[in-house]
């Protein structure tokens, strides 16, 4: 296995146990980028309300970069505008820079219910009540053993879905291209 190779399942890995969620916009100009071409496999649904309206659309990573120490994503951000009323008002296409942010997150190892027990066994006598025993895994970045759980849950569950596995993995290899 190659480095390259190493590097990838390594990124798939961590987006498949870390999750990754965008919250706020950034700075906006008129039109989209053409240096480097969205990745539809991650697009993020985006909604907003206010007073006089909302907003109801997608923002399509097409590559990650730094800025003062923050990550942020870079993409196309589209969708429409409506009224208080819900009548659409207008759409908007612009490329946007979002801040990259994990949400903890977690999922269920293990959920195992014993009955009561009792056990005679040559004059001692073990009476047990009911056990429950609920194993959690947490998602969240230090969190090595719960990332690695999840992720493996996950890949026993069919999740994730919208293109399964393959398209998440042709789309991690694009954006590691564009490195």
């Amino acid at each position: 296995m190659t480095h390259r190779q190493r590097i990838t399942m390594i990124v798939v890995t961590l987006i498949a146990a870390l999750g990754l969620g965008f919250a706020g916009a950034g700075p906006a100009s008129a039109a989209p980028s053409a240096a480097a071409p969205p990745v539809a496999a991650l697009a993020t649904p985006i909604t907003g309300t206010a007073d006089n309206g909302s907003f109801a659309g997608t923002f399509t990573p097409s590559k990650f970069v730094t800025q003062d120490g923050n990550l942020l994503a870079t993409g196309v951000l589209t969708g429409t505008v409506s009224d208080s009323s819900g009548a659409p008002v207008g759409t908007v296409t612009r490329d946007v820079s979002m801040p990259v942010t994990i949400a903890a997150v977690t999922c269920q190892v293990l959920n195992l219910v014993l009955g009561p027990l009792h056990l005679d066994l040559l004059g001692l006598v073990v009476d047990l009540n009911q056990v429950h025993l609920v194993i959690t895994a947490v998602q969240a970045a230090g969190n090595l053993l719960g990332n690695l759980l999840c992720a493996i849950t996950h890949l026993l569950d069919g999740t994730p879905t919208a293109g399964g596995l393959a398209a998440l993995l042709n789309a991690i290899l694009a954006l590691l291209g564009q490195l």
